[in-house]
């Protein structure tokens, strides 16, 4: 996170509540239930402030904002960019080690996944995947694709060769061009 940000985030909770900061010096000299509780307390505050804002699907403004740059930038139909990230986990339990260690790389290790728009608002994550899951198989898992399996997607039409298409897509990166049901649309 950048530094901008973290202290952003931190003078909005000091200003809309001074709860924190003596929950924080409480922890620091408790046990690991305070630290707990104030952590579970923090996560609820950050929801409260930012959910209307970032934490949160686009709406159907913002889908049309997205197709509306994506057209201008040659991508008609895509509404966000989607892809993994392989974190180490340093601290994973023994009992998990198999899951989340892929024999290749011998490290455990995490899956987050994303979909950004074009101004980088995350706003879709899904963490947690197992190492042991390629991005294929973790694209197959998750929440996100929910929509279009019950028929729930963003109208759209465009064009691509003269045929036409009414589903908008996400772009990745095609690091399986092979495999039929790497593309998937919304």
């Amino acid at each position: 996170m950048r530094k901008h940000v973290f202290l952003r985030i931190v003078g909005d909770l000091s200003s809309s509540d001074n709860y924190f900061t003596q929950r924080v010096d409480a922890a620091n000299k408790e046990g690991g239930t305070t630290a707990l509780e104030c952590l579970r307390r923090f996560c609820k505050r950050i929801i409260w402030l930012y959910e209307q804002e970032y934490l949160r699907v686009p709406t159907q403004d913002d889908l049309q904002k997205n197709l509306h740059v994506s057209e201008m930038r040659g991508f008609s139909g895509m509404i966000g960019s989607i892809d993994c990230m392989h974190w180490e986990w340093k601290n994973c339990p023994t009992a998990w080690e198999g899951q989340y260690t892929r024999g290749d790389k011998g490290t455990t290790m995490v899956i987050l996944e994303a979909v950004a728009s074009h101004d980088l608002w995350i706003w879709y994550a899904f963490f947690g995947c197992p190492e042991t899951l390629n991005d294929i198989n973790v694209l197959d898992r998750l929440p996100v694709f929910d929509d279009v399996e019950q028929g729930i997607t963003p109208r759209v039409i465009f064009f691509v060769n003269q045929r036409p298409y009414d589903m908008a897509y996400y772009l990745d990166d095609g690091i399986y061009p092979s495999y039929p049901t790497f593309v998937k649309s919304i």
